[in-house]
């Protein structure tokens, strides 16, 4: 499970390892409204990040790092968002993994100078979808899951799971990435 954190779109993005390839499980977005009070939408995002998990099970979860550039209030916000679906995870024993967006862009694009159109158009073909997933935070999320189901992430969820776990025909749904 892939997680683009922010706490108006938070982006989550579920992929599964088939052999040499991934396929998408699922995608979009969780939307908090800045009515809100921050408590409830972290208490929103808690929620569905948790949802997701009972439903499809992930062995993992990876996040984006929060970025910190010139707007430190944005990025605390960012840091909520992110720790809350951690706080998901944990409740879950799902181990948590975080990447920088530079490593994310360098597994998915082959650079970590990417801009977000040509990752969104790999995010695609890696994983075999008619086109670009949209909107950003889900592609972003997906790429998320990508880096790392690709590299030690996979192989930290096989050392879990014992083996390679064969495909459930009955859990594998259409991506539901939403626009």
């Amino acid at each position: 499970m892939g997680i683009d954190p922010g706490a108006a779109n938070l982006g989550f993005g579920i992929v599964r390892v088939e052999g040499n390839r991934m396929v998408a499980l699922d995608g979009g977005v969780v939307e908090t409204g800045p009515e809100m009070p921050m408590e409830r939408r972290l208490q929103k995002i808690h929620t569905a990040i948790g949802e997701l998990m009972a439903w499809h099970e992930p062995r993992a979860m990876a996040l984006e790092q929060v970025y910190f550039g010139r707007n430190v209030g944005s990025a605390m916000v960012v840091g909520q968002a992110s720790g809350v679906a951690m706080l998901a995870a944990a409740e879950r024993g799902i181990p948590c993994t975080a990447y920088t967006p530079q490593a994310i862009k360098m597994a998915v694009c082959g650079s970590g100078a990417a801009d977000k159109a040509q990752v969104q158009r790999m995010v695609g073909t890696l994983l075999g979808l008619s086109e670009p997933p949209t909107p950003d935070h889900a592609a972003d999320a997906l790429a998320v899951a990508i880096c790392h189901g690709g590299g030690e992430g996979r192989r930290q969820a096989l050392a879990l799971s014992g083996a390679a776990e064969p495909i459930d025909a009955k859990r594998r749904i259409a991506p539901r990435v939403t626009g």
